[in-house]
């Protein structure tokens, strides 16, 4: 396995992160109020080039997710090619499943165009309920898609259990997000009305949901690893 291969993965990883974190955390985060469409509709009006930047956040996400399922096949294959090859095909149908819940913001950033074009011929109260309810897919999609990813992470985190060299706390930290990730979004897809439930799930898994992907990039940029096939004994 090339050195630059795993360094490609654990940049895409690491980049993905930072716009992650960037375009939910902190852009959508600061104008998405929940409950409140008046506060959210005034709030994208005022920060387009924000809420723009959210959603080329997003393409620089899907960009780096596309790359990674690649890197992360690369770098796992030698462990069990077909699992792998799983692997990568279920975080490839995640990046597509997101690429559709983006497509909501689009819509969402024309509903709030201030410049008028789009606004014409609707009230305000028709805006904004047009606009919750865009955001609200954008939510929705991505949830089943989280679903996905969490069978993604399952996978990475078996084939880096049993490969030569990945760290054991990498693996379990992995298979921890997994199941955070499955549990989760399983239950935003099916039972949203038990939200209190859901959030106590959501602290308890929140730390291997961070540090688990995260943690193996970054392992990636600065070990480059090479994972041998199972029974294959070190050199």
């Amino acid at each position: 396995m090339s050195a630059a291969v795993a360094r490609t993965g654990g940049v895409s990883i690491v980049l993905m992160a930072v716009a992650a974190a960037f375009s939910y955390g902190y852009a959508h985060g600061s104008l998405v109020v929940r409950g409140d469409p008046a506060a959210t509709f005034g709030n994208l009006q005022s920060s387009p080039l924000l809420f723009r930047g959210e959603i080329l956040g997003w393409l620089l996400i899907l960009a780096c997710d596309t790359v990674a399922a690649w890197a992360l096949y690369t770098v796992l294959k030698p462990v069990q090619p077909d699992l792998s090859l799983l692997g990568a095909w279920l975080r490839l149908s995640y990046t597509a499943v997101l690429g559709v819940a983006v497509s909501s913001l689009a819509a969402v950033s024309l509903l709030t165009d201030s410049r008028g074009q789009v606004l014409a011929g609707f009230t305000s109260g028709e805006l904004q309920a047009e606009m919750m309810l865009f955001l609200r897919a954008f939510e929705a999609v991505w949830s089943i898609g989280l679903i996905l990813f969490g069978g993604h992470l399952l996978i990475v985190g078996v084939l880096a259990f049993q490969s030569g060299n990945i760290p054991k706390t990498i693996s379990v930290l992995l298979l921890l997000a997994a199941a955070g990730y499955m549990v989760i979004h399983l239950c935003r897809t099916l039972v949203p009305e038990y939200e209190g439930f859901i959030e106590v799930i959501e602290r308890v898994f929140m730390l291997p949901m961070t540090a688990g992907e995260l943690g193996f990039g970054l392992w990636l940029l600065f070990k480059v690893p090479a994972p041998r096939a199972r029974g294959e004994s070190a050199s």
